[in-house]
């Protein structure tokens, strides 16, 4: 019988250099294959949002914060402003009516293609004949360029040769300058952009009347609701957020509405349908010395407004989804 102690299997043998069993070290995971396709897929999106999205938004705040003037412009040696070009802009004139004037048009047409394209949703969800094609007819203002539709809208609204004011003789009632006069001027781009948004609220607000069960309309004849019942107590309810998604989308859309206001009035006159958008291209495109960094200055607050009302949306999204 051997008299060797032999050691505990429990007790670890250190030498020099530390343990001798040193603790097993996690290994590295490799990506798999289907991590590498998912990196694959997903590349082409990051390049295009850091090429078209990040980038122009660096490029604009550097602008805001510079003095640039064509030379400096080209040559890259702007000197540094902070915030002298948003105190500019501030103090201008023209910024509390371009402030008016964007607010209003934003909100007056955000009601207007909001209730305009609910009520046409509403009644083309009865299924009649020729229900698809009238509906189809009703998305041609959005699929038309908007230089197309702002061109035939100012023949339109022409003072002398326009169709709507030989229409307005034809009733007794004498011209109206709406493309001229200070006072119709905003009104007639409002008018313009509201037809041109009013199909695309028809569309989102359609796909959602799709999701809502009939049964709760049956259920709720039989109990004895009528149409107007029936309308705020289950679609109104139940649209609730996709009617969000789509304001939210129109505000965004309308924020930054050029086209049609340059086309149909270049802002004027007399900075009467100016908004942020036109007032922006003006100070950096439509004068003799462009005004670089006040011109971004003005795009950057629209940035702003159009970043705020996302964080509101999505706030209220949360406080629905927790509640």
């Amino acid at each position: 019988m051997s008299h060797a102690t032999q050691v505990p299997r429990s007790r670890r043998v250190n030498g020099p250099a530390g343990p001798a069993e040193a603790a097993p070290r996690r290994a590295r995971r490799r990506p798999t294959s289907q991590q590498w396709a998912a990196w694959a897929f997903l590349a082409p999106v990051v390049l295009y949002l850091a090429l078209f999205y990040a980038y122009p938004l660096y490029r604009n705040l550097d602008l805001s914060l510079r003095h640039y003037t064509v030379r400096s412009f080209v040559q890259g040696n702007a000197p540094f402003a902070g915030l002298d070009n948003y105190r500019t802009v501030l103090a201008d004139a023209t910024f509390l009516p371009a402030l008016l004037h964007t607010a209003l048009f934003t909100a007056v047409c955000l009601v207007f293609q909001y209730a305009i394209g609910l009520a046409l949703a509403v009644f083309f969800h009865q299924h009649f004949r020729l229900s698809a094609t009238l509906r189809a007819l009703f998305l041609v203002p959005w699929l038309l360029p908007l230089i197309v539709s702002a061109s035939t809208w100012s023949w339109m609204l022409n003072s002398d040769s326009g169709v709507v004011n030989a229409v307005l003789h034809g009733v007794g009632i004498g011209p109206v300058n709406w493309l001229t006069s200070p006072t119709w001027s905003l009104i007639s781009v409002i008018i313009a952009n509201i037809w041109i948004g009013v199909p695309f609220n028809l569309v989102v607000l359609h796909s959602g009347l799709q999701s809502i069960p009939a049964g709760l309309y049956e259920a709720a004849a039989l109990d004895g609701a009528g149409a107007w019942r029936r309308f705020w107590s289950i679609t109104f309810p139940l649209l609730r957020p996709v009617s969000a998604i789509t304001l939210l989308l129109g505000l965004v859309y309308t924020l930054k509405v050029f086209d049609i206001i340059w086309i149909m009035t270049k802002g004027g006159p007399a900075e009467s349908s100016t908004t942020f958008a036109t007032w922006s291209y003006q100070l950096g495109f439509g004068n003799v010395l462009p005004a670089f960094g006040p011109g971004a200055a003005v795009g950057n607050l629209l940035v702003v407004a159009a970043l705020a009302f996302g964080l509101v949306y999505i706030r209220v999204q949360r406080k629905q989804a927790w509640s």
